[in-house]
């Protein structure tokens, strides 16, 4: 059964709405045979990483960067899982107060290093988010879930 690995950073409630939406996504009833692994960024490790099919990560944009917990999970499995992981398929979602530009850089550089391959386009906000927001995040755990649903089957 393929598995989709979730490593979030969740400190607000806005993320926390992201997050959900995203989960929910991913297990929708539609989605059979799939097994999705949450874990905090600070506590995932190269072994889930190694374990899992697919990601889908989600952070908030700090000071113009990821979250220092999304980066850490980055340092602590970048070498380990370099060439096992290469390939699969990650999307990911962002939220900011007011600009997401430097976190999405960040994000898309330590993938592309990685050679993971982005099966959904970024979700990016800033604000509160609105009703689409949280679709297009619903959108996204289900388009990966799916993904690895199909290449399973």
């Amino acid at each position: 059964m393929p598995t989709l690995l979730i490593v979030h950073h969740t400190p607000s409630p806005n993320c926390q709405a992201l997050f959900e939406a995203v989960v929910s996504g991913a297990t929708t009833p539609e989605i059979e045979n799939v097994r999705v692994v949450r874990r905090a960024a600070l506590s995932a490790t190269a072994s889930d990483v190694l374990a899992a099919d697919g990601y889908l990560l989600g952070t908030p944009a700090n000071l113009g960067y990821m979250s220092g917990a999304l980066k850490h999970f980055f340092d602590q499995v970048y070498y380990p899982c370099l060439d096992e992981t290469r390939g699969r398929p990650f999307g990911y979602y962002v939220h900011g107060g007011n600009d997401v530009t430097g976190a999405v850089r960040a994000v898309e550089s330590v993938t592309t290093g990685l050679g993971w391959k982005r099966a959904a386009d970024a979700v990016t906000m800033t604000g509160e988010p609105t009703k689409d927001d949280i679709e297009a995040c619903w959108e996204l755990g289900a388009t990966l879930a799916a993904r690895l649903m199909e290449a399973g089957s």
